[in-house]
């Protein structure tokens, strides 16, 4: 298995690491944390992906069944250069993304990320990568898809929420549109989540990929026919939420003051990286964290100028509700 290790040199992620990167089109980024049930489903679907020029790398945080065996297995099946495994950091799902995002020593012209338990469609990455391919390889940018929800048996119980306005900057500070599981980024928005400080508090990492994309004045492109079965099971750290219930439980948490803890984390991360936000989104977070600080009246008055919203009109009632009561 690969080095646990941070990787001592920290250059730049824009430089090819080597002949076989070149060829690499897709990088896919897997996390695994006792893993083995549904493992196996998940790896056999990128080998029957229609793209094939991909690379998967898998950062394991000490897992305890036998995922690492059934790795192992796919490893001497496909090679060393098609399927490279880590120790993760042990810290949490999305500091294991993290980990990996960040190692020099990977390299692509694009980056998958991957849930474990997931059944990726054949054609799951050509779709995505015919999107990216159109568009400014030195803009970051990122797709993003709906999902079809099934069960542990793999029966369908449902689809992800529709959205129903454009994704934004302003819609990604307060919303999250889309499972990291769906997303294919590029190099250049990888390169911008690379920056990430360590000591960040990351609430979700495909939350961060859209905050960070649109924050530096990059692209995310949402597609409403699904690329993969999204499977809901009581493994699963975090759900689809697409029934009542679970936006009633949702809504909740939100007037809880979960929402403020998340936010402070996001704006904190924002701060940290403010000379990579454009002039533009650089004022709509002094607006919102203004409107964060202010009584009722003035902070409704601040939300309104910060223009932000979130997909669907449930979702910002919701919203306006956080505002009104200052749990945002």
């Amino acid at each position: 298995m690969g080095d646990a290790s941070a990787p001592e040199d920290p250059s730049p992620l824009n430089k090819t690491q080597g002949s076989d990167a070149e060829q690499v089109e897709v990088g896919i980024l897997m996390c695994t944390y006792n893993g083995a049930t549904f493992l196996r489903e998940q790896l056999d679907s990128f080998d029957s992906q229609s793209f094939t020029s991909w690379k998967l790398y898998v950062s394991d945080d000490n897992s305890t069944d036998s995922t690492r065996s059934i790795l192992a297995e796919y490893q001497r099946r496909w090679g060393a250069n098609r399927l490279t495994i880590f120790y993760g950091p042990s810290a949490g799902f999305a500091k294991n993304f993290i980990s990996l995002i960040k190692r020099p020593e990977i390299d692509a012209r694009y980056f998958a990320f991957s849930d474990q338990d997931d059944i990726w469609y054949s054609d799951k990455l050509q779709r995505s990568v015919d999107c990216l391919a159109r568009l400014n390889e030195n803009v970051p940018a990122l797709v993003c898809t709906r999902t079809r929800l099934v069960n542990a048996e793999r029966n369908v119980i449902g689809f992800s929420p529709l959205l129903h306005r454009p994704p934004s900057f302003r819609n990604a500070l307060v919303q999250s549109i889309a499972g990291a599981n769906t997303m294919l980024i590029n190099r250049c928005a990888r390169n911008i989540m690379a920056q990430l400080p360590d000591d960040a508090t990351v609430i979700a990492h495909d939350w961060l990929a859209y905050l960070l994309v649109t924050a530096s004045g990059g692209q995310a492109i949402y597609q409403s026919d699904a690329s993969l079965d999204y499977r809901q099971h009581g493994g699963n750290l975090i759900g689809a939420n697409a029934s009542v219930r679970d936006r009633a439980v949702r809504l909740r948490k939100m007037l809880s003051g979960r929402l403020i803890k998340w936010n402070d984390a996001n704006v904190e991360i924002l701060k940290a990286m403010w000379p990579l936000l454009t002039t533009e989104n650089q004022k709509i977070v002094d607006i919102f964290e203004n409107a964060r600080k202010q009584k009722l009246l003035g902070r409704l008055r601040a939300f309104r100028k910060s223009g932000i919203y979130r997909q669907n009109p449930l979702s910002n009632i919701s919203l306006f509700l956080a505002v009104c009561v200052g749990r945002i």
